[in-house]
């Protein structure tokens, strides 16, 4: 349950002077650090030997000639990203390195250079040599930089050149064999391709004659098959019209027949349009119109009703007839088209039958015509290709490697780059700095900030505690460190609910946090603020607080609660008339669990109603179970954090040891903060009064307690009664 509370508070989004407040704190980290880097840096880039890089640029282009041909092969020059790669690969190869290895003598000069006896192996060299070279491309540019480096300027200059020469050399050499090798295979392919067409047209003379057909030439023969097949085409085109035509006329007349005959008139309008039929059902639509009119107006009997009427069964009757007319005529049209269909189906048989018999009579010829055909093609291909790679070859090809910028001898050394390396070495040195001063800031877990408490334990701030905070009542009440106290009080009256609640019991959850030094400079605050108060030392194990105010420790609660004396004995008053003080007095084996006790009880009881406030100095709570007994019997509790020493989980489970005993804990105070380091605090206890409204009034009265208590250091501590 503790863990899942801890791990359980809200998250909070760090702001920029969060960061600049870890950097601050963490400044002597970052400093030796980059102090660190910097000069390792330096001392490493001065103890570097000097090396010098010459280079020469070399535009590359693919395999073309320089003037452009058949194939206009001079546009395929486009830059080629994968082309200026493979050239980066060439260029490092053995083909290139070994022939500038050995025209340049650089086995014997690098062996006696290292000191070796015998001459490098091909090997060794190419392995030094590579390890020296360094290929840039030119951005977007087919133009690639060559760079050497070497001890000797001389010597780096040389190697540039001599691979830039031999490279291009390779390339040329390298076409030319490619072109060689390939006219002579074509050469051959040629010769064979040459005896194939005699022989294929001596075949086909031979089935000429075999089947006796007469042709002018194989292509008159080639357009009499396909005017033969072209006439079937059509044939079976007109065919396929004729049958859909057909398809229709027979879908649209049986689907109007299909219809009611007294709803047929509305329909077939629409099918089959007519002029008089249309005339007539307009006549018919009228009539009737006429003769509900007058029906209406002049009786069924009367004789223009009935001469209306007469005249509309005329006219349905020549409707009906005039249907029956048109079925008539498309039952007609319908036969037409069958027998239409009927005569393209056997005329496109015919043809297929025709067109059968001349391409069994023409196949095998037409085969031979084609393969002579396919076989002249590719003879003449083979020539043409002879002589435009003749042709080619002859060509100069100086635009496929030209070198731009020759190699130069350097004036100075290239490596190591001294401002360079100092500024990279400043900016890392800057970023391992910050970076592992984050990272122990990250490390550590302990309380940084009144929102870490806040959030940690979920519980107000009251007070921040400036670093090396003394005892008010050396350093007066009128001194800086008074006023965070008087904060802490005001903090204090406003958070407590109850008036009648006046014990108050200061905790820490570990050892050292200032929790003695707190609750005395909080009596003290309390006591100059015009309140009767009691401090009680409760710390029975490692007692302080008499140290603090120079008084003996033989006679104090121990002893009043095991009624070996009155309260009025042990209790002794300070140098502040409101402030009296209860030693925790001689613990006693036998007394371990007097704390625990009905007279514990009665005895707080009795403090509450003697004054206005009990303060109880107490152990660690998270050491002895002496605190917890304590908070449980008091009306409220105060946990001190110190700030940066114990991890956060050490304060939230004290809070929860508090809350489980039953105690009510008003809030934290956050102490020990170092102001002048971190500038987040200084307007929580950093503002004073100036000299205007009391000049020097915190020194005197720093001075003037002193002197008292120097003077008087015990006499002042007397018993009260």
């Amino acid at each position: 349950m503790e863990a899942e509370a801890i791990n359980n508070q809200p998250e909070t989004k760090l702001h920029f002077l969060d960061y600049w407040r870890i950097i601050r704190i963490r400044k002597m980290v970052i400093l030796t650090v980059f102090l660190l880097v910097v000069i390792t840096t330096t001392a490493v880039t001065y103890v570097l030997p000097k090396t010098y890089m010459s280079s020469v640029r070399i535009d590359v282009q693919k395999d073309v000639s320089d003037m452009e041909l058949f194939n206009g092969n001079r546009g395929g020059q486009n830059y080629d990203p994968f082309f200026v790669l493979t050239q980066f690969e060439r260029l490092q190869s053995t083909a290139v390195i070994y022939p500038v290895i050995n025209e340049l003598g650089l086995k014997e000069k690098w062996a006696q250079r290292y000191g070796s006896p015998v001459p490098l192996l091909e090997t060794e060299a190419y392995g030094v040599l590579t390890k020296r070279l360094d290929l840039r491309q030119v951005r977007n540019t087919s133009l690639i930089e060559i760079r050497v480096f070497s001890e000797m300027p001389a010597e780096a200059k040389e190697i540039a050149q001599k691979i830039a020469e031999v490279y291009r050399d390779n390339r040329l050499n390298s076409k030319r064999n490619m072109s060689v090798g390939g006219i002579k295979m074509l050469e051959e392919k040629l010769e064979s391709q040459e005896k194939k067409v005699r022989e294929k047209q001596q075949a086909v003379e031979t089935i000429r004659k075999a089947t006796g057909i007469t042709v002018v030439s194989p292509e008159g023969a080639s357009m009499t098959q396909n005017l033969s097949t072209e006439t079937l085409r059509h044939l079976d085109a007109l065919r396929n019209t004729a049958h859909l035509e057909f398809i229709e006329k027979d879908t649209k007349l049986a689907a109007l027949k299909r219809i009611p005959r007294n709803e047929i008139k509305e329909v077939i309008m629409t099918v089959f349009p007519d002029e008089l039929l249309a005339t007539l059902l307009q006549k018919q639509t009228l009539t009737v119109q006429e003769l509900t009119a007058k029906s209406k107006d002049l009786g069924a009997q009367h004789p223009e009703v009935i001469r209306v009427n007469s005249l509309l069964e005329k006219i349905t009757t020549q409707v009906a007839d005039r249907v029956d007319g048109i079925l008539r005529g498309k039952d007609a049209d319908l036969a037409a088209a069958r027998a239409r269909d009927d005569e393209l189906t056997r005329a496109v048989e015919e043809a297929k039958v025709k067109d059968r018999e001349s391409a069994e009579k023409m196949r095998t010829y037409l085969n031979a015509v084609r393969e002579v055909e396919h076989l002249e093609r590719m003879r003449d291909t083979l020539k043409l290709k002879i002589q435009q790679e003749d042709i080619e070859m002859a060509m100069p090809r100086t635009s496929m490697v030209e070198i731009t910028d020759p190699a130069e001898i350097p004036a100075k050394a290239s490596r190591p780059n001294i401002p360079l390396n100092i500024a990279l070495g400043v900016i890392v040195g800057m970023i391992m700095g910050v970076g592992l001063a984050f990272f122990i800031e990250y490390l550590d877990t302990s309380v940084k900030t009144i929102d870490d408490v806040e959030q940690a334990l979920q519980t107000s701030v009251l007070g921040v505690i400036p670093q090396n905070v003394g005892s008010l009542l050396d350093e007066g009440v009128d001194s800086p460190h008074a006023e965070a106290y008087r904060v802490l009080r005001t903090n204090l009256m406003f958070a407590r609910k109850d008036p009648k609640a006046n014990s108050l019991i200061v905790v820490s959850s570990g050892v050292g946090e200032g929790k003695t030094t707190t609750v005395l400079n909080l009596a003290v605050i309390f006591a100059h603020n015009g309140h009767k108060v009691l401090l009680v030392d409760m710390d029975l194990r490692r007692p302080s607080l008499h140290k603090r105010l120079n008084v003996s420790n033989s006679i104090g609660v121990t002893n009043v609660l095991l009624k070996q004396c009155s309260i009025e004995e042990a209790v002794q008053t300070t140098s502040i008339p409101n402030l009296h003080f209860l030693p925790s007095g001689r613990l006693q084996s036998s007394s371990l669990g007097i704390l625990n006790s009905p007279q514990m009880r009665e005895f707080i009881d009795e403090m509450k109603r003697r004054y206005d406030f009990v303060f109880f100095d107490s152990p660690p709570i998270m050491g002895v179970s002496d605190a917890s007994i304590l908070v449980s019997q008091m009306d409220l509790a105060m946990l001190v954090v110190q700030f940066r020493k114990y991890p956060q989980a050490m304060s939230v489970r004290a809070k929860q040891t508090i809350e489980k005993v039953g105690g009510n804990l008003m809030g934290a105070v956050l102490n020990n903060i170092n102001i002048a380091q971190d500038s987040y605090y200084y307007y929580y206890s950093g503002y004073q009064y100036t000299s205007e409204n009391q000049p020097e009034a915190p020194v005197v009265a720093k001075r003037a307690t002193k002197g008292a208590l120097a003077e008087k250091p015990a006499a002042e501590l007397n018993q009260k009664y």
